[in-house]
């Protein structure tokens, strides 16, 4: 049986395609009204011929849609990400299309008309959903959650997702105190059990328990949970909640067990193939557009002082092997005289004029381009740090060697989601977005990556 919520949600969800086809529909008939607008004999010859087939593109599109991901319960897609699936699905969908109408001719409606409507049915449904999410009731379409602990693992919760920009997705109704475990979430947000787990979710018409108790040895409630489950609502635990909420991997809750069997490692043949195709094809087509400001680049790095252009540093690649990383040579010859390796940090005296300019840009990195097609990285994937800082943050930082089981890139998930880190703990805080993109690493997940690091570099977020 479905909460009275649940099936408000997928009501909102039937609602909310059902008003994009017809949008769809209603666009197509304004391209065709716009294509024929001084031809009055050509719009009705147009009509005349099988009207039904205006009814064919929002068909297409709308199916595309579902296949990208938009029409789901429970939308977690940011701007960046809608658009990207948007995009998409007016591709595939008019692709589509194109076939059909090679298929079969009778069904076609015209270049013109056809692209009038794609440009106004991709206008109508991004103003319809920036209507829907900012002046609808957006809390409808949000996940009801219990949490089954108030302990210091619940209450990460409250720190780690604050904001409510964290909290897009699912709204919190209350946190279960575990019998004899300390208690942390502060008590107006706690929900006491006075009947079974199974019960109070019916009443408080919850969609979602996430079970984050700080110890698992007494036992949980598995019999109460397999009956919630039966009655449609889902069971998870508190790391794949913060994997699937804040794209991380939060390091003090996940256990090796969880790891191990929660998927995402998969190093097929396929993959692996995909992956390289995607380096190959992003570093080759960056560099033939950035070659011209890497001349210019290494020119201001000669003048400006002695020594050489490159900068050639040793770092940790995949499965700990070394190899040389090229950048242009931001700091002073004698940065590290002294032989010691130290992380950058803010206002750092040892870099030079140009330097601070091509470190804020991310010109610094271009070389890295070479290291991509060479295969010694990726276009994608963690950073790739020195040995003597690896050998330090492997005693330091729990599951650090991890990030190591795939090839380290140009840029990554946590270099959008972290600033620059220059300490144990930022180093940590980096690993659990490394971790996250290592589980759920594809060739879409990078190339959200690859347009939003676009967005980093024009507005010089992170750099030293």
């Amino acid at each position: 049986m479905k909460s009275q919520v649940a099936s408000r949600k997928v009501h909102l969800v039937r609602t909310l395609w059902v008003s994009e086809f017809v949008l769809l529909v209603i666009a197509a008939m304004l391209a065709a009204s716009l294509r024929f607008l001084n031809d009055p004999d050509g719009y009705a010859v147009f009509y005349n011929n099988t009207p039904w087939r205006l009814l064919i593109p929002a068909v297409f599109i709308t199916v595309a849609m579902a296949a990208f991901g938009l029409y789901q319960a429970h939308d977690r897609h940011n701007r960046i990400d809608f658009s990207l699936r948007l995009l998409l699905s007016f591709a595939f969908g008019t692709i589509g299309l194109l076939v059909l109408y090679y298929l079969v001719p009778p069904v076609y409606i015209g270049r013109m008309v056809l692209a009038l409507l794609l440009a106004i049915g991709l206008g109508g449904i991004i103003t319809l959903r920036w209507i829907s999410h900012h002046f609808l009731r957006s809390d409808a379409f949000k996940r009801r959650v219990l949490v089954y602990g108030a302990g210091r693992n619940a209450d990460l919760i409250n720190s780690r997702l604050r904001r409510r920009a964290d909290r897009q997705s699912f709204v919190v109704v209350g946190f279960v105190p575990v019998a004899g475990q300390e208690v942390c979430v502060p008590a107006h947000l706690r929900t006491n059990m006075t009947d079974s787990l199974s019960t109070l979710t019916r009443t408080l018409q919850i969609d979602e328990v996430v079970v984050a108790p700080d110890e698992r040895r007494g036992g949980l409630p598995m019999d109460e949970m397999l009956d919630c489950a039966q009655h449609g609502i889902s069971i998870c635990d508190l790391s794949t909640f913060f994997e699937r909420e804040a794209g991380m991997v939060t390091l003090s809750v996940a256990d090796p067990s969880w790891l191990a069997f929660s998927g995402g490692f998969e190093q097929s043949i396929v993959r692996r193939l995909n992956k390289r195709f995607f380096d190959l094809l992003a570093a080759g087509s960056l560099l033939l557009m950035a070659w011209p400001a890497m001349l210019l680049v290494a020119l201001a790095v000669k003048l400006e002082s002695k020594g050489p252009v490159f900068y050639k540093q040793v770092r940790v690649g995949e499965k700990g092997r070394h190899f040389e990383v090229i950048k242009f040579r931001s700091m002073r010859v004698d940065a590290e005289k002294n032989g010691v390796a130290q992380w950058a940090t803010k206002n750092d005296d040892r870099t030079t004029r140009v330097g601070r300019i091509i470190r804020a840009t991310r010109l610094d990195e271009l070389p890295q381009l070479f290291n991509v097609l060479r295969g010694d990285m990726s276009f994608v994937g963690p950073r790739p740090e020195r040995p003597q800082f690896v050998e330090m943050l492997s005693k330091e930082v729990r599951y650090y060697n991890v990030r190591h089981c795939v090839k380290p890139g140009l840029t990554g998930w946590a270099q959008l989601r972290y600033p620059y880190g220059a300490s144990v703990r930022d180093a940590e805080e980096k690993l659990t977005f490394d971790l996250f993109y290592i589980k759920n690493r594809g060739l879409i997940f990078d190339l959200m990556i690859l347009l939003q690091t676009v967005e980093v570099v024009l507005f010089r977020r992170g750099a030293r």
